[in-house]
């Protein structure tokens, strides 16, 4: 007993110490861009592979990647992260193309890369299958965060974060059926596909649902930010769990619970203050969680297993590339014809250029059972293409932002902002200096003090108004913070008011327009 007792803290001594070598060694790395300048050109997650495969080529392996430390402990804070800061406004407007995307995208994709893999390499077919349904699952942390950096439009924002979050959960129920297929406890027959996929997602959306207005609805109960903020991290991972023991899409769950509790529950459960303190602290999380997977995903490429699948890598590469760019097209004119709002043809281009694979396509591929004899292959395969993704299309999509004119305003934003925030500031700092009666301050400095923010106060006017006349989208840019600033507190005085009990009217109807 005395002997089990110390191998097993020996065990936990070790962990530890892996843990806190990757931790040091991914965050040091995602700190970089903040002291070289030079490094803000590659997004943190792109240059976290990068070191990665620094370590793999000198054989320094940080610690053993399994599947379930991805799914379990990874991928619910990633996902919760991203949906607690969509936009269910922006969601709304392009739910048609979104959806379209994650469903018939990942059939499209699956269905070309394993017919590909099998007539051109000769590949079984089920094996081609468990390839394909591993990589149909897009993940473009690295770009939406570019894109988020350089300013590009919410729309593209959207279109790619929103297909990222739903396809996730598509790519899971496809992969789990091929795998199901590929051990003969299931048959390759269309009412059992539909029955088993409405199924899974109908246990994720109804279980995430149920728990995300239970918990919007407790938070109004009382106001302590830090069991607020517990509150979220546990029905992120407590989703997860309990929709993937029931047998739906702890996925698709994870993201349905962070939708409501972003745009529903946030408002009507917690103050302005509170909120900003969840949202901190999400962002914080993703950061941390992102640096790690990102590390270790360089970290755990195998060189020699690349170079001895390299055609398959090739072929697989060229017809997820091909496939993408037909089922975009495809289902762009499709969309289109349903909600009437195009999608332009630059628009699809960076949504075909940057649908990347990442974390969950290789934790898909490290699932697959160890009794197919091909699993080695399946491996090596999602990893070459997973690195090829994220160096050579991640690397890319910055100077193809460029070409296609799609790079946003953001520098120009930031010093309209700035501009203005100094106005407001020196603003209540003169009406503060005006309203100060206090004896004892001697009246010619209070004048003093008042010429010099007044002068300022009209530098400041003519810089800005400057601005806005070369510039004249920054008026509609103005606009709609302005806009986004009432209607936050509008909905902010509902909750205010139910809070205090001087008002019980439930929420849910009043802030329908008003969010």
């Amino acid at each position: 007993m005395v002997v089990e007792s110390a191998i097993a803290e020996e065990v936990i001594t070790n962990n530890l110490k892996q843990f806190l070598l990757v931790l040091s060694v991914s965050l040091g790395v995602a700190t970089l861009p903040q002291v070289f300048s030079w490094f803000r050109n590659i997004p943190y997650t792109l240059l976290l592979v990068i070191v990665g495969l620094g370590l793999a080529f000198v054989d320094v392996r940080l610690v053993t990647l399994s599947p379930e430390l991805i799914l379990f402990i990874f991928l619910p804070p990633l996902l919760f992260e991203a949906a607690w800061n969509l936009k269910w406004s922006e969601l709304k407007r392009d739910l048609v193309p979104i959806c379209l995307y994650a469903v018939f995208g990942v059939v499209i994709a699956i269905a070309g890369v394993a017919i590909a893999l099998n007539q051109f390499i000769g590949i079984s077919l089920t094996t081609a299958l468990l390839i394909a349904a591993s990589l149909s699952a897009t993940d473009p942390v690295s770009v939406t965060a570019l894109f988020r950096q350089l300013g590009v439009g919410s729309r593209l924002t959207t279109l790619m974060e929103g297909e990222s979050l739903f396809n996730d959960g598509m790519a899971v129920v496809a992969f789990s059926f091929v795998v199901a297929l590929s051990l003969g406890t299931v048959e390759l027959e269309f009412q059992p596909i539909l029955l088993q996929l409405f199924t899974v997602v109908g246990i994720g959306v109804g279980v995430g649902a149920f728990i995300g207005f239970g918990i919007s609805y407790l938070t109004q109960r009382f106001d302590l930010p830090l069991v607020e903020q517990s509150l979220t991290l546990v029905s992120a991972y407590g989703t997860y769990l309990i929709i993937e023991d029931l047998g739906g899409s702890g996925v698709i769950g994870v993201v349905t619970t962070g939708l409501i509790l972003g745009n529903f529950g946030s408002r009507i459960g917690m103050n302005p203050r509170t909120r900003i303190i969840v949202s901190e602290f999400w962002e914080f999380l993703a950061f941390f969680v992102n640096s790690i997977v990102f590390l270790l995903i360089g970290d755990q490429i195998r060189f020699a297993s690349l170079g001895e699948n390299l055609q398959i890598i090739i072929v697989t590469v060229i017809a997820m590339i091909l496939m993408r760019a037909v089922a975009l097209l495809i289902l762009s004119k499709l969309s289109t014809s349903i909600t009437r709002s195009d999608i332009s043809l630059p628009e699809q281009t960076i949504l075909w250029w940057g649908g990347l694979r990442g974390s969950v396509s290789i934790a898909l591929a490290l699932s697959v059972s160890t009794i197919l004899p091909e699993r080695e292959k399946i491996i090596a395969t999602v990893f070459g293409v997973v690195l090829f993704t994220l160096l050579v299309q991640g690397l890319s999509i910055k100077p193809l932002l460029e070409k296609l004119n799609l790079l946003g305003d953001a520098p120009l934003r930031e010093e309209y902002l700035e501009l203005v925030a100094r106005h407001i500031a020196l603003e209540r700092v003169l009406q503060h200096l005006q309203a100060d009666k206090r004896p004892g301050i001697d009246p010619e400095f209070r004048r003093y003090q008042e010429t010099l923010i007044k002068s300022e106060l009209a530098d400041l006017r003519t810089k800005i108004d400057n601005l806005q006349d070369e510039y004249p989208n920054l008026q509609s840019f103005t606009t709609e913070q302005f806009r986004g600033e009432l209607l936050a507190i509008e909905a902010d005085t509902y909750a205010e008011f139910v809070k205090s009990g001087r008002l019980n009217k439930e929420l849910a109807s009043m802030l329908e327009d008003v969010l």
